[in-house]
């Protein structure tokens, strides 16, 4: 318990001298707003934005492209890393092709999904998916063979199928690594989104920001940003409730660094 109140007590002293400095900044030491906004001001762009309802439309637009993409790209992903480690052959035919695909810059692809998937939601979700797809595909890919061999053969002495030797041994031997990727491409999949809305698009918190930066509007920049890591924090937190509670037979030191 006291470990725990530590992990909270930590980051909310250090976030309450950062407000301070950043008070004092603005207040004592001139910095312009048009650099850093006041504290006054960011909580007056989300009042507007949240209480006035001016935001809702765009928070509603980015969380739903980075769901559907996460969901999709992480579901391929597992898909894939399984073929990967179950079949010797797919992994040479396919894996030159993967490691390509994750080499370019996601922002050099942009251009290209909006021209195959249009400047609505359709894009956001493959540029998102990209995103999400290597993280969760190494991890499902190393998790799996990285399944002890014996119990490996101890199921195959008991005339095990190659399907219950997956289901009942190696995806939940992987099942760490499994929502480590999991939970880095919470984090990723939120940078693909704002990407793919910064190239264009007419709506979500990306285009705030972007909107936003013509008129130096920096409280509402912040606003935005806060909304951001405010979404990419829940959604990080979700990942470890979820490890918590499914993945309970793992008490490794990986495992606990990512759940506690």
């Amino acid at each position: 318990m006291k470990e725990r109140t530590k992990t909270v007590l930590y980051p909310l002293a250090l976030l309450c001298a950062l407000v301070g400095v950043w008070y004092l900044a603005v207040s004592r030491w001139g910095v312009p707003n048009y650099i850093l906004p006041s504290l006054d001001g960011v909580a007056a762009a989300l009042k507007r934005g949240y209480i006035d309802g001016a935001f809702w439309g765009d928070f509603r637009f980015t969380l739903m492209s980075t769901l559907l993409g996460y969901v999709s790209g992480c579901v391929l992903a597992f898909v894939v890393g399984i073929l990967f480690a179950e079949f010797r052959s797919i992994e040479r035919l396919l894996y030159p092709f993967v490691l390509g695909l994750q080499s370019m810059p996601k922002v050099a692809l942009a251009p290209l999904i909006l021209v195959w998937f249009g400047f609505g939601l359709g894009s956001k979700v493959v540029m998102v998916g990209l995103v999400c797809f290597f993280p969760m595909f190494v991890n499902t890919a190393v998790g799996l063979k990285a399944t002890d061999p014996s119990l490996i053969d101890l199921m195959k002495a008991f005339s095990a199928s190659r399907w219950h030797i997956l289901t009942r041994i190696k995806i939940p031997s992987a099942a760490g690594h499994i929502f480590a990727g999991l939970q880095i491409s919470v984090v990723l999949g939120l940078i693909g989104a704002v990407v793919a809305e910064f190239v264009s698009s007419t709506e979500g918190l990306g285009y705030l920001i972007n909107a936003a930066t013509t008129t130096l509007d920096t409280s509402t920049m912040f606003a935005a940003l806060i909304s951001l890591a405010a979404m990419g924090i829940g959604g990080s937190q979700l990942i470890k409730l979820l490890h918590r509670r499914l993945v309970f037979w793992d008490r490794s030191e990986s495992s606990r660094s990512l759940s506690e």
